[in-house]
């Protein structure tokens, strides 16, 4: 993991958000999503520069459509995105608070 999604990770893992339960490399379906909660059925993906491209894109966006698909709501931070962490942690507080009970 580079320092900031380890920052993100600090953050999230031993239920210091909000008490909400994350993990991290969780295997869905034929993906591993960078960081999940089940119970919200919520994934944190973090693109580096690898995602900066067309075809990357593309499959990030197919990845998504896939995801939805089953339920899960995803919701992307660019690495450079993690270093203001009082903006990441408001966006991820909506999607956890906004998102409806399983």
């Amino acid at each position: 993991m580079a320092d900031s999604e380890k920052r993100l990770w600090t953050a999230l893992r031993s239920r210091r958000f909000l008490g909400y339960k994350f993990r991290r490399q969780v295997p869905i379906g034929p993906f591993i999503a960078d960081f999940a909660c089940r119970s919200r059925r919520l994934i944190i993906e973090v693109d580096g520069g690898s995602h900066g491209n067309d075809v990357q894109e593309a499959r990030d966006t197919e990845r998504t459509r896939w995801l939805e698909g089953r339920g899960w709501r995803v919701i992307r931070f660019w690495t450079p995105d993690l270093a203001s962490m009082d903006d990441v942690a408001a966006q991820i507080f909506q999607a956890l608070e906004g998102a409806p009970s399983p």
